[in-house]
């Protein structure tokens, strides 16, 4: 069945991308460009950067554009985890590998914290952005260790 699964996977990754690989790379990228909108909308949500980002950007409030964003870095996510968890698995090859392995088994535990504590009102103000800012490291740290190399060392290119 999961073969099934990863060949159905790998044949909608390449009606697109030249392999499965890129467009792994490809998705997390839109994904760190989507978290990028997320902390600086939450900035701006939060009081701060007043002066760069105004309240209304292209008609919509900042607030919907920071939900938006950040449901659509989730749904870039879910193509990359597939891949990462069942076609690539864990693997402790070098550093970096390894550390991409353990970061990326932490990503959706903390996201499932930093929504936790979107909707739970009964926190300290300053929880949320710690929250949402150890997310954005997460991610960036993920992309940093898989798409940046990849683009970097493999090749630049769909």
């Amino acid at each position: 069945m999961l073969a099934s699964v990863a060949s159905t996977y790998a044949h909608l990754m390449t009606r697109v991308f030249s392999a499965p690989i890129v467009g792994k790379v490809w998705f997390a990228s839109a994904a760190g460009v989507f978290a990028l909108v997320q902390v600086t909308t939450a900035a701006r949500i939060f009081g701060k950067l007043k002066g760069l980002i105004p309240w209304r950007i292209a008609g919509a409030p900042v607030n919907v554009i920071h939900r938006w964003s950040g449901r659509l870095a989730f749904l870039c996510t879910l193509p990359v985890a597939f891949h990462c968890i069942f076609i690539l698995g864990f693997q402790t090859r070098d550093a970096r590998v390894t550390a991409h392995s353990i970061v990326g088994s932490f990503f959706y535990g903390v996201f499932a914290v930093k929504v936790f504590f979107v909707h739970d009102r009964d926190h300290p103000r300053w929880t949320l952005p710690v929250v949402g800012g150890t997310v954005f490291a997460v991610l960036a740290t993920l992309w940093l260790t898989s798409a940046y190399w990849y683009f970097t060392n493999v090749r630049f290119g769909f």
